[in-house]
């Protein structure tokens, strides 16, 4: 049985070189960290009206949206956690992708259906594989841990009446001019998931926001607690949609697609290791031979990657790694090319 509650953060063991989380840096920028620390003299009393008010209207703002088509999350895996309460019949989840969504619904006992992605053709969306009966569909985009981008046009094609249509973005901040963004739509039924943890480094934190139709929004919050988001996280939201913070993001995402091209050149030199591109986030997918021995032997050799069993449709051969700088890139190749030629000595 696949473990879906499986998450990089269990490979990642302090000591290791951490190529199996997606966040970007160890800590968020000393800009943000300030806005967080002003943000403390705030905690004293319950979050605000106007702080819920402020955040809503900056992301508002940065997409083209209304305030009241903006939900703030205590990260996007609230947005999965809350899924159930729009009290879908069948719910269709596009795979291999994040298992979290998965979890919410088979424990609140809806049915699942697993749309498999073909690595033959790219693990490229097909909407005619989705059941027509569908009432939500779950997808991600770019895909983890696929690193697939997928077309709007394509994903457009899913909208249906009586469906709600789920579009995790939590890594297209990490696109370079995040071409294929949803978020600016208004389609029936379509809810954008966007995350801020893994760019601003806020896993300790969690701060995201959902993105759809008023109404779709309420019956999405109807189940949540009073002040279901604290103050930091408000603030957070607030100070990562500002267009300074928006302009840094987008110099990142530049940065990171180029080591990405260059951590896909290095590892697509070793014998034996498969690299699944194109690739638009973070991450590359990898298949290496005898991948579950590689990993425990990287671990040994103090890297940690993220294991690709617990996606569905995905084996013990596929591997995740993160997109690092350069001198971190080196450190995994080196590591890697030892464990390699260890397997072929032997």
């Amino acid at each position: 049985m696949t473990d879906l509650r499986h998450h990089g953060d269990v490979d990642a063991r302090p000591g290791l070189e951490d190529f199996a989380v997606n966040v970007r840096g160890s800590a968020p920028p000393a800009w943000l960290r300030e806005h967080l620390v002003d943000a403390l003299d705030r905690i004293g009393t319950y979050p605000s009206t106007e702080d819920d008010r402020a955040a809503r209207r900056a992301v508002a703002a940065r997409h083209g949206r209304g305030a009241d088509e903006v939900l703030v999350l205590a990260g996007a895996a609230e947005g999965f956690a809350l899924l159930p309460a729009l009290g879908p019949a069948k719910a269709a989840l596009v795979h291999p992708s994040f298992t979290e969504p998965e979890v919410a619904l088979r424990q609140a006992g809806v049915p699942v259906h697993h749309v498999m992605l073909d690595a033959a053709d790219g693990y490229a969306l097909r909407p005619e594989l989705v059941p027509g009966d569908a009432d939500l569909v779950v997808l991600g985009n770019p895909t983890n841990p696929t690193s697939v981008l997928h077309p709007a046009a394509t994903i457009r094609e899913l909208v249906r009446d009586g469906r709600t249509l789920v579009v995790d973005e939590a890594f297209m901040d990490a696109v370079p001019g995040e071409p294929e963004t949803l978020t600016g739509e208004r389609l029936p039924g379509l809810l954008v998931l966007r995350s801020l943890t893994k760019t601003w480094a806020l896993p300790g934190l969690r701060a995201g926001y959902a993105l759809g139709d008023p109404d779709l929004l309420g019956r999405l919050a109807a189940h949540r607690p009073h002040w279901p988001v604290g103050t930091l996280v408000l603030a957070a939201v607030e100070a990562c949609a500002s267009p300074i913070a928006v302009a840094a993001a987008g110099a990142a995402a530049t940065e990171t697609a180029r080591h990405r091209a260059n951590l896909a050149q290095a590892l697509a030199g070793l014998p034996g290791v498969e690299v699944h591109q194109p690739a638009a986030g973070p991450f590359l997918l990898l298949r290496v031979r005898e991948g579950e021995r590689v990993r425990e032997g990287l671990r040994r050799r103090g890297i940690a990657v993220r294991r690709g069993d617990t996606f569905p449709g995905l084996t013990a051969d596929h591997l995740r790694v993160a997109v690092r700088d350069a001198a971190r890139t080196a450190l995994l190749v080196a590591a890697l090319r030892s464990e390699l030629t260890t397997e072929v000595s032997t």
